[in-house]
């Protein structure tokens, strides 16, 4: 049973379309990894910002306590 060169051709053509089809697939899931990733480090960056801010506020008390004793 040999195969001729049409159906050569036709495997071959098959198999890159099941190759771009995966090729695909993973990408689409490395880009939603790569979107949580993003959303988890705007969320840390929140925190942060949240504490710096809070941090800010209590050197300007501390501040005016030590210019308050002057």
């Amino acid at each position: 049973m040999a195969l001729t060169v049409a159906e050569i051709t036709l495997a071959v053509i098959v198999g890159t379309l099941a190759a771009i089809v995966y090729s695909l697939r993973f990408l689409v899931l490395l880009e939603r990894r790569i979107a949580n990733m993003e959303d988890n480090i705007q969320k840390i960056t929140q925190k942060v910002l949240k504490e710096e801010l809070k941090i800010e506020k209590v050197e300007k008390e501390i501040s005016k306590k030590i210019k308050a004793k002057r």
